[in-house]
């Protein structure tokens, strides 16, 4: 079986804790691997490191950083096939998902290209008699990022990129269910030219969460994940003083008119909602048909749709819609969710419940489902799932719809269908969801504008990629410059008046 390591000082380090933990590959059941779990004086050691190298990769210039990004965009793309096939064993997701994953991020290392644009300050010739004003963009030094295993590429990246392009060392804490996509990250940016000790890699669990948060050498944290522990993070780093940025859970709405395509809706909501085993932040997980024709007619389009979904190991290629999910308890808890939906009253029309694939018995595979006349006060519409469940909610008017996405504790992203631009001009400006799609399920945005959430979807000011990510890696620094003016006579220098 095979034992991972950590990444530190450019190098794969073994553990030393004596911990481990199980990496599964979620089609079999089987553990394929172990990961060490970091003890907090491997996590400290591993910031010392970080703090000794960042000082030289600060002095770098931007430009040559910039070098770095962009040899790492192309062994990315030489490796793509390799790390797909890596993410896919540990992850589940399917192999088009998983070059979906990578590519995402690829295209924030692309941005972190722009660095000596990005960094640029700003200058003021002559504010006052004889004086200059100008301001430095400067990295914070050790910076780290806490990632999930839904995303064991694109998260990391997009994380590591602005990181490291603003002059900080980085310290990366992936999730243990996937962990070795991001220590070959490491790897290839060793190879593209990153100095050794500028970025490591630890394994770890809540010990070495807690670690880097009482580090006091760590001055910015990044973490996506569950909202509890977003919170937990975001509270207890600000509390040490530190700059955090944290992304939590989601219940994204996607509300469907009825002058909407209702071909292109359905369509929508079956990848939204079903791809990935629905183990995305972004995953529409409420359908809100506007009207009762809307609702009856949605219905009868998704209901095909989704029977047809077929559910495999990434091993099939291209002829698997989704894979299996990250780990039994995670299967545990979809049904358990499921049972609960049924209990309290909820019409489940697509019914995935015992799905089982010959020859992967012990996989944690959970087939579709699709829910009808789900009502608020049900759990499957207040916690995210985070399978392939698809609850629908019928809504009465378009205010109704509104009120029902607005209502919600999460604010991480939302969709409209319709061919009304005044509907869906009011909807873009009244909603408070963080990101918004009209006629687009899932409105992730590109890496030249910021990703983030609202309500207890987002903790903290500043978003993720895009020009939010080089404020949050940097502190401003003004200067106000005034040199005196003055002629030599006789060897003496005589200052002029200033004012």
């Amino acid at each position: 079986m095979q034992e991972l390591t950590h990444w530190i000082n450019g190098a794969h380090v073994k553990g030393t804790s004596g911990r481990f933990a199980d990496v599964f590959n979620p089609a079999t059941g089987e553990v394929q691997a172990r990961v060490p779990l970091a003890s907090a004086e491997e996590l400290n050691a591993a910031v010392q490191a970080a703090s000794a190298a960042q000082p030289a990769w600060a002095a770098t210039n931007p430009q040559r950083r910039a070098r770095v990004m962009m040899a790492f965009v192309q062994l990315l793309n030489r490796d793509m096939d390799k790390l797909a096939e890596a993410l896919s064993r540990e992850h589940g997701k399917t192999l088009p998902d998983a070059k979906g994953d990578i590519q995402r991020g690829l295209e924030v290392i692309e941005y972190c290209i722009g660095a000596p644009q990005l960094l640029k300050g700003e200058f003021t010739d002559g504010a006052g008699p004889g004086i200059d004003l100008y301001s430095m963009r400067q990295p914070l030094g050790v910076a780290a990022g806490i990632t999930p295993f839904n995303f064991p590429a694109m998260i990391p990246l997009w994380k590591m990129g602005p990181a490291l392009s603003c002059g900080n060392a980085f310290i990366l804490k992936p999730s243990e269910r996937a962990p070795s996509v991001p220590l070959m990250l490491a790897e290839l940016l060793k190879e593209a030219g990153l100095p050794d000790g500028v970025l490591q890699v630890i394994n770890g669990d809540k010990e070495s969460v807690d670690a880097i948060l009482d580090n006091e050498t760590v001055q910015a944290i990044g973490f996506v994940g569950s909202t509890p522990i977003a919170h937990y993070i975001y509270s207890r780093g600000c509390a040490a003083g530190k700059r955090v940025q944290c992304f939590g859970g989601a219940k994204n709405h996607m509300i469907i008119m009825p002058d909407a395509d209702m071909d292109q809706a359905a369509d929508a909501l079956v990848g939204a909602g079903y791809g990935a085993a629905g183990e995305r932040c972004m995953a529409i997980s409420v359908a809100v048909p506007v009207g009762e024709k809307t609702a009856d007619a949605l219905i009868e389009k998704l209901i095909p749709r989704i029977e047809k979904l077929k559910v495999g190991p990434y091993t099939a290629g291209n002829d698997v819609d989704y894979g299996p999910v990250v780990a039994q308890a995670a299967k545990d808890n979809i049904e358990r969710l499921v049972e609960s939906g049924i209990e309290q009253g909820a019409k489940l029309v697509v019914d995935g419940r015992g799905f089982k694939l010959q020859g992967y018995e012990n996989g944690f595979f959970v087939g579709p489902h699709l829910f009808d006349h789900v009502t608020p006060d049900m759990d499957i519409y207040k916690k995210e799932i985070f399978g392939p469940v698809l609850s629908t909610v019928r809504a009465g008017s378009y205010e109704e719809a509104l009120k029902l996405a607005m209502d919600h504790e999460y604010g991480n992203g939302t969709a409209i269908f319709t061919r009304d631009g005044d509907t869906a001009r009011d909807f873009a400006a009244r909603v408070n969801v963080g990101m918004v799609g009209i006629n687009v399920p899932i409105p992730v945005p590109l890496a030249y504008h910021t990703f983030g959430g609202w309500k207890k979807s987002g903790f903290g000011d500043l978003n993720q990629h895009g020009p939010d990510a080089f404020r949050f890696y940097t502190r401003t620094k003004t200067v106000t410059s005034r040199w005196p003016s003055g002629l030599k006579e006789g060897g003496e220098f005589h200052f002029k008046a200033m004012d």
